[in-house]
């Protein structure tokens, strides 16, 4: 079992978790920890709970026990408002981009705004979508509608709607499923960029090795429901243990 000693400065550090379905244990006294400004995959077969994680994260979904510590605050014991405001902390990029279809680009980025109440005027509003959209690479598509875009920029239009409450930690999952290989590329370098733009830190889940060896500062191997093995890309693909490196051949 490969494992990196943990830094000390954590903004999230989640403790024994546990989530079941019926019989099936996905999630058993899970823990690892993720540090100001780092990348962490976590890496698993299909199946393995990686996206069942990051949803008890978010607070999509309630663990039967453990804990969630997430910028000094206990999500499982939150209250519905509590909880709310948090998210607005917390950027979620699904695997499906979940954009609407019957709104703009424009009217998709300012959504979130609008949803969580936030203090800004029109023209603060007009500049954080320009901004984001220009962080993305795509400033010229304000005005079309999802179904104009190809599969590469709607993700990189919900990662931008993703960015525009400036969140500190952004939760990705599976972010390159479905892209043809030089566009998975291309996402997995706007996620290295975004990460020095705006300094967040970041939990990614992924099977997908060349997205993983692009963006992870460290991984967390999700095996039997456990964080099985930790290290740096480098570290596990050297590892003899034969549950790991099936990943890295």
């Amino acid at each position: 079992m490969v494992q990196t000693a943990e830094n000390n400065n954590p903004v999230i550090t989640i403790t024994n978790l546990c989530k079941a379905f019926g019989k099936n244990r996905v999630l058993d006294n899970f823990s690892i920890t993720l540090d100001q400004k780092e990348n962490v995959v976590v890496l698993g077969r299909s199946g393995s709970g990686k996206s069942v994680l990051i949803k008890c994260i978010i607070g999509l979904l309630a663990p039967d026990s453990g804990s969630i510590n997430v910028l000094g605050e206990e999500i499982l014991t939150m209250d519905h408002d509590t909880l709310d405001k948090m998210r607005v902390r917390i950027g979620f990029l699904f695997q499906s981009n979940a954009l609407y279809d019957s709104m703009t680009v424009r009217q998709n980025l300012e959504f979130p705004m609008r949803r969580h109440w936030i203090e800004i005027s029109q023209k603060e509003a007009e500049d954080r979508v320009k901004e984001v959209l220009e962080n993305v690479g795509l400033a010229h598509t304000i005005d079309m509608m999802p179904s104009e875009l190809s599969g590469g920029m709607q993700k990189r239009i919900a990662l931008a709607r993703t960015l525009i409450l400036k969140p500190d930690i952004i939760l990705y999952d599976e972010p390159t499923a479905g892209l043809d290989p030089v566009t998975g590329k291309e996402i997995s370098n706007l996620i290295k960029q975004v990460r020095e733009t705006y300094n967040t830190s970041s939990i990614i889940i992924s099977h997908d090795m060349k997205c993983v060896k692009a963006t992870a500062d460290r991984i967390g191997v999700l095996i039997n429901g456990q964080c099985y093995a930790q290290g740096s890309y480098a570290d596990l693909a050297a590892s003899n243990d034969k549950n790991v490196n099936q990943f890295f051949e």
